[in-house]
């Protein structure tokens, strides 16, 4: 595998009063990857990219990016990093142009308006570059906030909670452009408490509760692994009562007892002996169906189980 571009190793972080935020945590970042960070509230998630970015300090631990310590060598590992903050806090008063062009400054990097042009066009910002930023609406912003983020040419990109409080039309959009950036080569970073967002954008998902890396996987690989199916069977005729020869499968009625829902686990031969054994004991109960389909877990359902596991 090749280099990573973000190695955390090793780190903690508690905070004065004796909270442990970061507890001895793993975990690396590889190239050109959409990598997602989920967990609950309070879990760690800000914590730990605000030691990334070189804005909060490890108790203990080392983080490096593209291969640059971010303590010894920190204007060499923040300058690969743009961070895109959940909180709105932009000029109210400065035009889109200024903001994105000052944001570059900032870096020390020398002035580069085909740059800039390139980053406002990509986000749909080029028609609102002479705009002030207060006449724009909350999703303009947003996308704002991006655009500096990327003034600077960084090799990684923090998004923490890129579509929180935006309408699902916008967040598909911003979801395209994520996936454009992706495809130029930058790595991106991304916190979300929308599961459909990991499901639809990640290449690989982490999962953080209390300071802990608890899982780290291929998004597909994982829920493939990690996910149940079910098998509903729509009943010629509703059951009143599950028959006690059938007991040995985990079944249970629903709509009325006109269906028969089949839950087995993903981590098993899915399509294997079970159902067809399970069908053949139907058939001897005398117990005929008209349909049937199978549900995969989906990520949120993996999500909420590995965090009530390590409650």
């Amino acid at each position: 595998m090749n280099d990573p571009i973000i190695a955390i190793d090793g780190v903690k972080k508690t905070f004065d009063g004796g909270f442990h935020a970061l507890k001895q945590v793993d975990l690396h970042i590889q190239r050109g990857e959409i990598f997602a960070l989920l967990g609950p509230n309070g879990a760690g998630k800000t914590t730990l990219i605000s030691i990334v970015c070189g804005l909060v300090s490890a108790s203990e631990g080392r983080v490096t990016v593209d291969g640059f310590d971010n303590v010894s060598d920190y204007r060499k590992a923040r300058e690969r990093i743009g961070l895109v903050p959940q909180e709105l806090t932009n000029e109210a008063f400065e035009t889109v142009w200024n903001t994105v062009t000052f944001s570059r400054g900032l870096f020390g990097k020398p002035p580069n308006p085909g740059h800039i042009e390139k980053v406002l066009k990509a986000l749909s910002l080029w028609e609102k570059r002479h705009n002030r930023l207060m006449t724009l609406s909350g999703g303009m912003k947003r996308r704002v906030l991006i655009a500096k983020a990327l003034s600077h040419e960084p090799r990684v990109l923090f998004l923490d909670e890129p579509t929180a409080g935006v309408d699902v039309e916008l967040r598909r959009d911003m979801w395209n452009v994520v996936r454009r950036l992706r495809d130029d080569g930058v790595t991106i970073i991304l916190t979300t408490h929308y599961i459909e967002e990991a499901e639809e954008m990640a290449d690989r998902i982490g999962v953080i509760n209390h300071g802990e890396i608890v899982l780290v996987e291929e998004k597909h690989a994982l829920m493939k692994k990690l996910g149940s199916k079910q098998l509903t069977l729509q009943l010629h005729r509703p059951l009143a009562a599950i028959p006690n020869a059938l007991g040995a499968y985990d079944l249970t009625l629903a709509a009325e007892g006109s269906e028969l829902v089949y839950t087995y686990d993903g981590r098993q031969v899915p399509e294997g002996p079970g159902i067809s054994t399970l069908l053949n004991a139907l058939n001897a109960e005398g117990i005929s169906y008209k349909d049937l389909h199978t549900r995969q877990s989906s990520l949120e359902d993996i999500f909420v189980d590995l965090v009530k596991e390590r409650a």
